[in-house]
C-alpha cells in the first residue's frame, strides 16, 4: 500500500471518527435510561431510583466531555485534510452540521449544567425537565449527523451548479436533502445501536456490583431497568436491520453485493452466506456456508428472485469486498450473541433465579464490549461499501481530498493524534473506574446512607437532633412523658 496523502488523509479520519464513536452512543443510550430513572422515582418515591439517577448522571457527564473534545478535532478535517470534498459538498453537509449545532448541541449543553449540578437546588419537576431536554439533546445531534451523511450514501434535494469553474452542491429542497433515501432507516438503526450500547454498559456495571456485594438492591433495580430496555431494543434493530438491507438493496446494491460477498447474479433465488470468505481472484466467497434463496426471500420477498451481484456494478465503481464483508458479519454475529445472552437472562429472571447465576453475571459483566464492536463494524462496514464514493454516484473519494497537503505532515498528526487519543482514553477509563468502584450514594433501609460521599448528610441529620434536644430543655413542661 503506497502511504500518499490520501491513502494517509483516509486513515486518520478513520482513526479519529472511530475514537470518537466510543463516546455519543453511550451518552445517547444513558441519557434515555436516565430518563426513565428519573420517572420511575417521581412515579414511586424510591429513593433508589434517584441514587441511581445521580451515580449515571456523573458517568454521562465524564462520557459527554471527552465526545465533545474528540467531535471537535474531528470536524476539523474536513478543511484540513478534505478541502475540495469541502468545497463541493460545503453548503448542503454545512446546513446539517449547523442544525446539530443549533438544535442539538446547545439544548444538551444548555441543560446539561441542570442535570449535574441541579439536584437538591432546583425542583424535581425541573431537574427531570432537564434530564428529558439532554436526552432529546443528544439524539437530535446523531439524527443530524447521520442525515448529513446519509446524504453522502443517496444525495438528495440538491442540484451541482459551477461556481467559478468549480462544482458545488446546493440545497434546492431543504427537507429532500433531510428525509433522503436512506436517512429515516438509518437514523433508527443508528440510535438503537447507542440505546443498546446505553443498556449492556449498564448492565455491565449493576452485575459486576452485585458480583461484589456492593449496592445489591439498587444494582438488581438498575439491571432490571437496562435488561428490559436491551430486550426491548434488540428486538426492534432486528426489525431495522432488515428494513435497511432492503432500501441499501435498492439505492446502493454494490454495497449490499459486497456486504454478502456476491460476486455473480445468478439464476433463480440467491442464497445467504453465513461464513466464508471472500477470494476476489476467482470471485467467489472460500470456505463457503449459505442458506439457498435467504438472500432474495429477505430482499425481495420472493426466495427465487435473483439479488445483482457486483458484476452488474462497473469494476472501476465496485467497492473493496473483504473488509465491508467481514465488518458486517461481525455486527451481525454480536447482534446474535447479545440477543442470545438478554434472552437467557430474561428466561431466568422470569424464573426468579437471575441473581443466583453468578456465570451470567460474570458473562454481562464482559458482555459490554460486544455492542461497542457491533456499532464500529457497522460503520466500517457501511463507510468503506460506500467507496470508490465520498457522494454515492457523484464525487469520487480520490478526488475529494487535500491536494497541497503533504503526506509527511498527515503521517505527523496521525503520530500526535495517536499519543492524546492514548492519553485521552487512559484518563476516561481511570475517571470511569473511580466513579464505577464508588457506586450510587444509595439509602439504607435504616435511613443512612452506604456511601463515604454522604458523611455531611449524616452530620447534618445528628446537629439537627442536638439542636432539638436544646431547644426543649427550655420547656421542659412541653416534654411529654412515658405515660402520655
Amino acid at each position: 500500500m503506497e502511504f500518499d496523502t490520501l491513502t494517509l488523509s483516509r486513515v486518520q479520519f478513520a482513526m479519529t471518527i472511530m475514537f470518537h464513536y466510543l463516546f455519543p452512543p453511550l451518552s445517547i443510550g444513558l441519557g434515555v435510561i436516565l430518563v426513565a430513572f428519573g420517572y420511575l422515582h417521581r412515579r414511586t418515591g424510591d429513593p433508589d431510583y434517584r441514587a441511581l439517577g445521580r451515580f449515571w448522571t456523573r458517568v454521562f457527564a465524564v462520557n459527554f466531555t471527552v465526545g465533545v473534545a474528540t467531535g471537535i478535532v474531528m470536524e476539523f478535517q474536513f478543511g484540513s485534510n478534505w478541502a475540495r470534498f469541502s468545497r463541493f459538498a460545503g453548503d448542503v453537509f454545512g446546513s446539517a452540521l449547523a442544525a446539530e449545532g443549533i438544535f442539538a448541541f446547545f439544548l444538551e449543553s444548555g441543560f446539561l449544567a441542570i442535570l449535574v449540578f441541579g439536584w437538591d437546588r432546583v425542583s424535581s419537576r425541573l431537574h427531570f425537565f432537564a434530564t428529558v431536554m439532554v436526552a432529546l439533546g443528544a439524539t437530535f445531534s446523531a439524527i443530524w449527523i447521520v442525515v448529513a451523511n446519509s446524504w453522502m450514501n443517496t444525495p438528495a434535494g440538491h442540484q451541482v451548479v459551477l461556481h467559478e469553474g468549480v462544482p458545488r452542491a446546493e440545497v434546492v429542497d431543504f427537507w429532500a436533502m433531510v428525509f433522503n433515501p436512506s436517512s429515516v432507516h438509518r437514523v433508527i438503526h443508528v440510535l438503537l445501536g447507542a440505546y443498546i450500547l446505553g443498556a449492556f454498559f449498564v448492565m455491565s456495571v449493576s452485575a459486576w456490583h452485585l458480583l461484589k456485594g456492593r449496592n445489591e438492591r439498587a444494582s438488581r433495580k438498575a439491571f432490571q431497568v437496562a435488561l428490559v430496555f436491551a430486550a426491548a431494543t434488540l428486538v426492534a434493530i432486528f426489525v431495522s436491520g432488515d428494513m435497511q438491507a432492503r432500501k441499501v438493496a435498492a439505492t446502493q446494491p454494490a454495497k449490499l453485493a459486497a456486504f454478502e460477498g456476491h460476486y455473480r447474479t445468478g439464476e433463480g433465488g440467491t442464497e445467504m452466506a453465513l461464513v466464508g470468505w471472500p477470494n476476489d481472484r476467482e470471485q467467489r466467497l472460500d470456505y463457503s456456508v449459505s442458506v439457498p434463496g435467504l438472500l432474495s426471500a429477505l430482499v425481495s420477498g420472493d426466495p427465487d428472485k435473483p439479488v445483482p451481484g457486483l458484476d452488474q456494478t462497473p469494476p472501476e465503481d465496485r467497492p473493496p469486498v473483504k473488509l465491508p464483508f467481514a465488518t458486517y458479519h461481525v455486527m451481525v454475529y454480536t447482534w446474535g450473541a447479545m440477543t442470545g445472552l438478554v434472552a437467557l437472562a430474561v428466561l431466568q429472571w422470569c424464573r426468579g433465579r437471575l441473581f443466583d447465576r453468578r456465570w451470567l453475571l460474570w458473562a454481562f459483566v464482559a458482555a459490554v464490549v460486544l455492542p461497542y464492536v457491533a456499532n464500529q463494524a457497522g460503520w466500517v462496514a457501511t463507510e468503506v461499501g460506500r467507496q470508490p464514493w465520498v457522494v454515492q454516484g457523484i464525487l469520487r473519494t480520490s478526488e475529494a481530498h487535500s491536494r497541497t497537503l503533504p503526506a509527511s505532515q498527515v503521517l505527523g498528526v496521525i503520530v500526535l493524534y495517536g499519543l492524546v487519543y492514548a492519553l485521552l482514553f487512559v484518563v476516561w477509563v481511570r475517571l470511569l473506574n473511580r466513579l464505577i468502584q464508588r457506586g450510587p450514594e444509595v439509602p439504607t433501609s435504616g435511613g443512612a446512607i452506604d456511601s463515604a460521599g454522604s458523611v455531611l448528610e449524616i452530620a447534618a441529620q445528628r446537629t439537627d437532633a442536638v439542636t432539638a434536644h436544646r431547644e426543649l430543655q427550655h420547656f421542659p413542661d412541653q416534654v411529654p412523658t412515658h405515660g402520655g
